[in-house]
C-alpha cells in the first residue's frame, strides 16, 4: 500500500524533518485519509511493507526512514540518489 503524505506537524520551533512530529496522509488505493505519528510511519515503512511519497506526477519523491546515530528515526525525502527536504515544505496541520 502506498501513501501520499500531504501535511506535517512540528514539535517545536524548529522546522526540520526531525522535528516532524505526526503526518497527515491519503491512500492511493481506497482515497482514505489519515493522521499517523512518527513513530508509527517509520515503523510501517520499516516493517510492514508500506510506501510513502511526498507530491504527484513528476514531482513525486519517494520517502524512506532516517536512523541518525544517538537519535530517534524520523522520515526524509529521497530523490534522485540524494536524500532531500520535501516535508519540512508541507503545509501544516
Amino acid at each position: 500500500m502506498a501513501v501520499q503524505i500531504t501535511h506535517v506537524r512540528f514539535g517545536g520551533s524548529a522546522r526540520t524533518e526531525s522535528t516532524i512530529t505526526d503526518y497527515k496522509w491519503k491512500n492511493d488505493s481506497t482515497g482514505a485519509t489519515g493522521e499517523s505519528t512518527k513513530a508509527s510511519m517509520v515503523d510501517w515503512i520499516e516493517n510492514k511493507n508500506g510506501t510513502a511519497y511526498v507530491g504527484t506526477g513528476t514531482s513525486r519523491v519517494s520517502v524512506g526512514v532516517v536512523r541518525p546515530q544517538g537519535g530517534a528515526a524520523y522520515l526524509r525525502t529521497y530523490a534522485d540518489g540524494e536524500w532531500t527536504n520535501n516535508l519540512v515544505n508541507l503545509p501544516t496541520f
